[in-house]
């Protein structure tokens, strides 16, 4: 992870959109760093995770310093979803009842962004594709929101994990053949782990 907000990366290791939303606060129980700090880094994340095609992220950046009230509006709002997610799937990976509280916050949120949407027929498949989302602040919320909701009522809801570094609680969905991953990524969280243990086997012999 990058030293400076400017230069930070987002990082994808989650494996499913919502849950790389939910990721979004880094060293969440150590000292939690905020990657949604500003309105641009919420288009940001829709940029890197592939949500918005490169004509709407330019749009969405100027709409946003035009209207910064309402671009921290969106930010906000943005920020009270991710926690609903991370309250939902953590608990869903350490065995507990969804908070009623965040499936409250994700109803409402799959309700407004289904009207933003539509079923079209490309060939002989059908696509859900979103309408005007350069039109709305909050529209990287849409897709984050469905897949959520897909996520809940889906099989892959029991390969939910979370990270098991003492500092971190990422979430990710387990895809191994074994269901043995362990961490959001063994090159960082995985890494510092062994890395920590190896140093501690050391000093103790």
């Amino acid at each position: 992870m990058a030293a400076t907000k400017s230069q930070f990366v987002f990082d994808l290791s989650g494996g499913h959109l919502a849950l790389d939303f939910a990721n979004t606060v880094s060293y969440r129980i150590e000292k939690p760093t905020e990657r949604l700090a500003e309105f641009r880094e919420l288009v940001r994340f829709g940029d890197c995770s592939g949500v918005y095609p490169a004509r709407v992220v330019d749009r969405l950046y100027g709409r946003g310093a035009q209207e910064a009230e309402l671009a921290e509006i969106a930010l906000r709002e943005a920020i009270r979803l991710r926690e609903a997610l991370f309250a939902i799937f953590s608990a869903i990976a350490e065995g507990r009842a969804a908070p009623a509280n965040g499936l409250a916050v994700l109803t409402v949120a799959a309700q407004q962004s289904a009207s933003h949407g539509r079923l079209v027929e490309i060939g002989k498949r059908f696509e859900w594709q979103w309408i005007a989302m350069d039109g709305y602040l909050d529209s990287v919320l849409w897709p984050v929101t469905r897949a959520a909701v897909d996520l809940l009522l889906s099989d892959d809801l029991v390969k939910v994990r979370t990270c098991a570094s003492e500092k971190c609680a990422w979430l990710f969905l387990d895809k191994t053949k074994n269901h043995g991953r362990r961490w959001c990524d063994m090159k960082t969280c995985g890494n510092r782990v062994k890395a920590r243990r190896h140093y501690e086997r050391v000093k103790g012999e």
